[in-house]
């Protein structure tokens, strides 16, 4: 059965937007030189969705999960990932405790886990069994111990950050963990004149506080609202072939995806889009998703879930590039729709 939407009037549309915004501008006011990056996590976490922001130590990873944490006044929490670190560390674990009658029983203790904002710091350090720790927490968004699940706070989000794969004392994340991540942000280098801003303004690097902060009822009521962007039939065709074009094996694969791409996008990958896209499209103020809102997020939603094979590490072939392929050999101009469904470019 398709589900029907009603678009949101713009006496809705507009408070959102506009606190959206002023959290956005809070960020780029906290955190400078970054308005790009800003957007794309502001985006991410009104669909809900976990982030991976990868990229070498001192780039302000850490100082930027925080601060959203600040600003919309979630439950934060920091888990430095070490090879040494086990599951219980960060999930929790059962202690056995004495009762006032002399007997006794295994008691819970949440783990940091148990927050709004997971900031999993250097995720990639950490050994394969503890990284699996976090396969449910990100999916059900609960944790499962001795036969007894419970629930995760609610919004709950896992934003990780990681060092580049090449270097040392890292552990590539599974495919499956990589999955669960709503988009793969690459966390560049400042320009010269923003970290002379930074030297001149804040000692030290110090972060300033933010100015405003987002009540909670607003704040639900954002997540509210994005729930109920529509997607358009023309562009949920798109995104679906997008996804199918990222599989070699497909018909209307580029002719780059033949050659490189051993596995495309999982159909994970196309609800990512959509509900990212619904996201920007309530930052810009609009009651549904367009193209370019699409256009936008096919490169941080794949270039993730994309597997090349070696002749494209040999000819120096990213999932970016093929991100970019997919974008411009799928055409919205040659869309087979359904009956009744139309374009207007």
């Amino acid at each position: 059965m398709k589900i029907t939407m009603t678009l949101p009037t713009p006496d809705q549309i507009a408070p959102v937007s506009d606190a959206l915004n002023r959290i956005l501008a809070e960020m780029d006011r906290m955190l400078l030189g970054r308005h790009s990056l800003h957007r794309l996590v502001l985006a991410g976490i009104l669909a809900r969705g976990h982030i991976l922001l990868e990229g070498l130590p001192g780039l302000g990873k850490t100082a930027l999960v925080k601060a959203v944490a600040d600003i919309m006044n979630l439950s934060f929490k920091r888990v430095q990932f070490t090879p040494d670190l086990m599951p219980g560390d960060i999930l929790g674990s059962h202690i056995l405790q004495s009762g006032r009658d002399n007997t006794r029983e295994l008691v819970f203790q949440p783990g940091p886990v148990f927050c709004n904002i997971l900031l999993a710091d250097e995720i990639n350090r950490a050994s394969p069994k503890t990284q699996s720790a976090m396969l449910e927490t990100m999916q059900e968004r609960s944790v499962t111990l001795l036969g007894t699940t419970r629930p995760l706070p609610t919004p709950f989000f896992v934003l990780a950050s990681q060092n580049p794969i090449e270097l040392e004392g890292t552990y590539p994340l599974p495919e499956a963990q990589l999955d669960r991540f709503l988009f793969r942000l690459n966390v560049g280098g400042l320009d010269a004149d923003t970290i002379t801003t930074i030297l001149t303004t804040r000692r030290h690097g110090t972060i300033p506080s933010p100015n405003w902060t987002i009540p909670p009822t607003e704040l639900d009521n954002c997540f509210k609202l994005a729930g109920q962007i529509v997607l358009p039939d023309a562009v949920a065709r798109w995104i679906s072939l997008l996804v199918s074009a990222s599989h070699p094996n497909s018909t209307v694969a580029p002719p780059r995806i033949k050659t490189y791409v051993r596995y495309g996008a999982s159909p994970r990958a196309a609800i990512a889009l959509a509900e990212a896209a619904r996201a920007l499209a309530l930052l810009d103020g609009r009651p549904s998703v367009g193209f370019e809102d699409v256009r936008a997020l096919v490169e941080p939603v794949f270039n993730h879930r994309l597997i090349l094979n070696y002749q494209a590490r040999l000819d120096n072939i990213t999932p970016s590039d093929i991100a970019t392929d997919l974008v411009t050999n799928i055409s919205v101009a040659n869309l087979d729709l359904p009956e009744g469904v139309s374009i207007n470019l």
